[in-house]
């Protein structure tokens, strides 16, 4: 059987807002084709684009320096904790609330893997609604799942924490165990039940936190 990729990122457009607060990308031509022209022969031409954008834009990975000043930055995370990763796939029921307890974990085996939570918020993408009441991972969730091994943790909402807790305890204690975020996924219902391999790299950027991603996973 042939392998499906499926693809968990939006995609990012010239002046969409991410995250309340923070301003969209402007993505312009810093050459366009017209005027590469007279650089190179007849019938030739280039395109080279321009985007300036905050590191929070789209689906992105945080990685510790995100909230650690001495933490591991883009440049520094270990292709092993965000490519090529064996998934569990979590479905957190809607009419449970927004609050994601430890609860709706026990029991999985996350050791070595990549734990994405499916709430079904990326619905509410481009829209107001995504901005306000989304669901979110509590404190005792992030400690089940770094205590028992996971590799990467994954949410398809607006923040793996609640935006009301200003402590942000949910990336306080996974980053601050090395473990890598991916926020603002897609697309989640598209997984098959069966095994998965989950993708989420940024660019090796020094001195960076976070930083989009082409997520996206293999089912085999």
């Amino acid at each position: 059987m042939q392998d499906k990729f499926i693809d968990l990122s939006h995609t990012v457009e010239h002046g969409m807002e991410t995250y309340p607060g923070l301003p969209g990308p402007l993505i312009c031509d810093y050459l366009t084709r017209e005027q590469s022209r007279s650089h190179y022969a007849a019938g030739t031409e280039f395109q080279i684009g321009r985007i300036d954008m905050v590191a929070n834009t789209g689906t992105y990975v945080d990685s510790p320096f995100h909230r650690f000043a001495n933490g591991k930055d883009l440049s520094q995370l270990p292709l092993s904790s965000l490519a090529d990763l064996p998934s569990v796939v979590v479905h957190a029921p809607e009419h449970a609330g927004r609050a994601i307890t430890a609860e709706l974990f026990a029991g999985l085996q996350v050791r070595g893997k990549a734990v994405l939570v499916h709430t079904g918020w990326s619905r509410h993408w481009r829209t107001r609604q995504y901005f306000e009441g989304h669901p979110f991972l509590t404190e005792d969730a992030a400690r089940l799942l770094r205590d028992n091994g996971a590799t990467l943790v994954g949410i398809d909402s607006l923040n793996i924490d609640s935006v009301d807790d200003r402590a942000r305890p949910v990336h306080t204690t996974l980053l601050g165990a090395d473990i890598p975020i991916a926020e603002h996924l897609r697309g989640m219902e598209l997984l098959p039940p069966g095994p998965c391999r989950f993708f989420a790299v940024p660019v090796k950027v020094s001195g960076f936190g976070t930083f989009p991603v082409r997520a996206f996973a293999i089912a085999h």
